[in-house]
């Protein structure tokens, strides 16, 4: 047998194989960013949501009579969305 015509398809099943890994290494970087992203994401979001929920516990507990001048004060200072409508 002639092993001789077996080193260029070595060589060229061994380039292959490098691309494919490259490929895939690559492939695994972008997911990997997105899940950072996302990740960030959804701390900011819980963030947020936590200290929604700091207020509300704050106004529910607060048995005075201020707690609707208060809901009143909050809803003012609620942020805008980038449309300028409030949330």
């Amino acid at each position: 047998m002639d092993f001789a015509a077996l080193i260029p398809i070595s060589g060229i099943a061994a380039g292959v194989a490098i691309m494919w890994i490259c490929y895939k290494y690559m492939e695994l970087r972008v997911v990997g960013r997105k899940a950072v992203e996302e990740a960030a994401r959804e701390h900011a979001e819980k963030k947020k949501l936590e200290a929604r929920l700091a207020v509300l516990e704050r106004i529910v507990t607060d048995r005075g009579i201020q707690t609707a001048e208060q809901i009143d004060a909050l809803r003012d200072r609620e942020p805008q969305t980038e449309s300028g409508q409030l949330r």
